[in-house]
């Protein structure tokens, strides 16, 4: 397949349905639809095409607004048992099709990780660049101590006991276990390699830490609330979006 060197485009999967909000992809978070987020973060990190892949019109009509490219997704392809792989695939088969080369790299944008900021992106752009042996960079967020794998718990027949009871034993307190990450909210990943391996988080993957709260994943009710009140307060700070708005309101 041929690539596109050094090109970045980004990849927006945004399906209409949704079993735990309606349309929960143009849900309100903090009075904004939730697809903006992402999509005005890679804007203004410069990728040179942003494209949605969605079944929904609903959903196109907005990503158009926002002056996004549509990608129409099959129906096979629509139902939340489908792999978010097979529609990059499938995405990617199509684009070298019809224009003859792919992007070297695709930041995959996902909606729910509302809280990707345009740094965040080109930081795993950055990596990517920097070592051309490396398949993927990912955002990746410190792990909660009462999340850590030696911490966790299994539950049968009422009873509770450790998942792992001899990593456990080893390390019993916070500063004796091991640090762990958990994902953040972004993966931009090299065309050909996630292909081979038939993952976006092809490896070698390289880390690029964010701070825990940008880590957030806005997918129920409660999570629109949550998610809320952390831009009321300030919590999280994402001043492109306003810029980027207007900017694009005005065109």
């Amino acid at each position: 397949m041929q690539l596109r060197d050094g090109i970045c485009w980004g990849l927006v999967p945004a399906r209409s349905g949704s079993k735990s909000v309606a349309l929960k992809n143009l849900a309100l978070l903090g009075g904004r639809p939730l697809l903006d987020y992402g999509v005005l973060a890679a804007r203004q990190a410069g990728l040179e095409r942003i494209v949605c892949s969605t079944d929904g019109p609903e959903i196109a009509a907005r990503s158009r607004e926002l002056g996004i490219v549509v990608d129409d997704r099959p129906t096979e392809l629509a139902g939340d048992e489908a792999p978010v792989f097979d529609v990059i695939a499938r995405w990617l088969t199509e684009v070298f099709r019809r224009e003859g080369a792919v992007p070297e790299m695709v930041a995959l944008i996902q909606p729910t990780s509302p809280f990707i900021t345009p740094a965040q992106i080109q930081s795993c752009v950055a990596l990517l660049q920097g070592d051309p042996e490396a398949a993927s960079a990912q955002t990746v967020i410190p792990c909660p101590h009462n999340h850590h794998a030696y911490n966790q718990r299994l539950v049968a027949d009422g009873r509770v006991t450790w998942r792992f009871p001899d990593e456990r034993r080893a390390a019993y307190n916070k500063q004796r276990k091991p640090e762990h990450f958990l994902f953040g909210n972004l993966v931009v990943f090299r065309s050909q390699m996630a292909l081979d391996q038939g993952s976006v988080f092809a490896e070698p993957s390289l880390a690029s830490p964010v701070p825990e709260i940008y880590g957030f994943d806005c997918d129920g009710p409660d999570d629109f609330r949550r998610g809320t009140l952390m831009l009321e307060s300030g919590l999280v700070e994402l001043p492109h979006l306003d810029a980027q708005f207007d900017a694009q309101m005005d065109d």
